[in-house]
């Protein structure tokens, strides 16, 4: 078996894979506060919950974008699963090669995304990840990640008017039917929800112009079904797409070190 973690700003997500198939994945907040044994703690309840002896995982593979969390739960996983995980970063995977200027500043979950797509569809694709940031990964046909664009993402957009203006409420991350706003949450719903709409749109149609056209998109995290009016313009939406990243990357890594070894 195989344990995939995905740590993200928001929430830290354990996927566990036998061969390709996910079998269970677990959601809990990013919590770089807490201790190491606060999280084996959880994760071990989790096991007994499924019916999984931690000692069936050969394989642990942590991409985190928190510094702060990634020390915790590399000493967990150390603890619990034996060896320390493999951690996730630009020269981890060599098959997809990192065409930015700073290879390093790229995060693990971009990283992932990117190996994922491109397994699958080999062939110049832009991932839309809609999490806490909103991120666009541009991937070659060559397979070279070539750029990344980075905004706040649905959430954060409409945290942030709640947090900085005195009078505009929190609201549901609903989609209106209109863009002319009856009532504040109306308002607000229509700016954001209807607004990432366009720019969304915007972004993939400027990618597809700057790759000559020839470029398909793919839609994941936890929020990328909000706006269903887009669902046209992918070819797929997959929550678990940084998952089967990282699970790629740990069967890929296991293979080499297997045959390199005496």
């Amino acid at each position: 078996m195989l344990l995939a973690v995905d740590a993200g700003n928001t929430d830290t997500v354990f996927g566990l894979f036998e061969d390709d198939r996910q079998l269970h994945v677990w959601r809990t907040r990013s919590l770089s506060q807490e201790s190491a044994g606060f999280y084996e703690s959880w994760l071990r309840l989790h096991f007994l919950e499924a019916g999984i002896a931690p000692n069936h995982v050969k394989t642990v593979v942590l991409g985190s974008v928190v510094p702060d969390l990634t020390s915790v739960l590399r000493s967990m996983l150390a603890s619990l699963f034996g060896p320390s995980p493999l951690i996730v970063g630009p020269d981890v995977y060599p098959d997809l090669q990192i065409a930015i200027d700073h290879p390093h500043e790229i995060g693990a979950d971009l990283i992932a995304n990117a190996v994922a797509a491109y397994a699958r569809y080999p062939q110049n694709c832009v991932i839309v990840d809609f999490g806490t940031a909103l991120t666009f990964t541009t991937v070659s046909s060559a397979g070279q990640i070539l750029g990344v664009a980075i905004l706040p993402g649905l959430k954060t957009a409409v945290k942030a008017l709640f947090t900085d203006t005195a009078q505009l409420p929190e609201v549901p991350l609903e989609l209106p039917r209109s863009a002319i706003g009856k009532n504040t949450v109306h308002a607000i719903q229509a700016g954001i929800l209807l607004g990432y709409e366009g720019l969304v749109k915007s972004m993939i149609r400027r990618i597809r112009a700057e790759l000559e056209g020839d470029c398909i998109a793919i839609a994941t995290g936890g929020l990328s079904s909000i706006i269903d009016t887009l669902e046209g313009e992918f070819v797929e939406i997959d929550r678990s797409l940084t998952l089967n990243g990282l699970r790629l990357i740990g069967e890929r890594v296991g293979q080499v070190a297997s045959k390199i070894k005496p």
